[in-house]
């Protein structure tokens, strides 16, 4: 029954504090679409705040950070538009479509993402020192291969890009092969 966070860096901070007691141990962070510019901009708070890094920091289908976004917000839109662009974008259950209270629900919490996305701006800060892997969708309009190549830049570590057929929410339709790659990818700093 929290609010949702609209803002990245209040997110950002109480992920650190509420992570930071169970990163004792090599760990990695993982991020799908917005979730790139959490696990990414977590990773940099983690150095800065706590001198921790990642082993690994694994980047699904989000453009580089340092690439502004290109989209209109649409955050902001009356529901219908909203609801629409949800739709258009595939990756909301089409049952959750199918139940108003459901979507008076979740709506909320959805627009909250978009927010944090459209919001967010980028600072430069020296590059993690960590192995990036970038994941794309072969058939993803909203996230380039350059795109994904763009991630390089953030890291004086090794770099991988891997594509997976599908569209953004290739996680869901390649499953099987996109957890075997992370398994592979994960087992490779142990």
């Amino acid at each position: 029954m929290e609010p949702p966070f609209t803002q990245i860096s209040p997110l950002i901070q109480a992920l650190a504090e509420g992570l930071v007691p169970l990163l004792d141990k090599p760990f990695a962070l993982f991020g799908h679409s917005l979730g790139t510019l959490v696990s990414f901009e977590l990773a940099r708070q983690l150095r800065r705040q706590y001198d921790l890094h990642p082993v690994r920091l694994i980047i699904s289908a989000g453009p580089a950070p340092q690439i502004p976004c290109r989209d209109v917000p649409v955050h902001t839109l009356p529901d219908a538009e909203f609801v629409a662009k949800l739709r258009r974008l595939n990756g909301t259950p089409r049952e959750v479509f199918e139940h108003e209270e459901l979507m008076d629900i979740v709506l909320p919490f959805l627009r909250a993402d978009f927010a944090l996305y459209e919001t967010y701006v980028y600072a430069t800060e020296p590059p993690l020192n960590c192995h990036i892997s970038t994941f794309g969708g072969l058939q993803d309009s909203n996230v380039s291969h350059g795109d994904l190549e763009a991630w390089r830049d953030q890291t004086t570590g090794s770099f991988s890009l891997r594509m997976f057929p599908g569209d953004h929410f290739f996680l869901n339709t390649a499953q099987p092969l996109l957890l075997q790659v992370l398994s592979q990818e994960l087992h490779r700093n142990l």
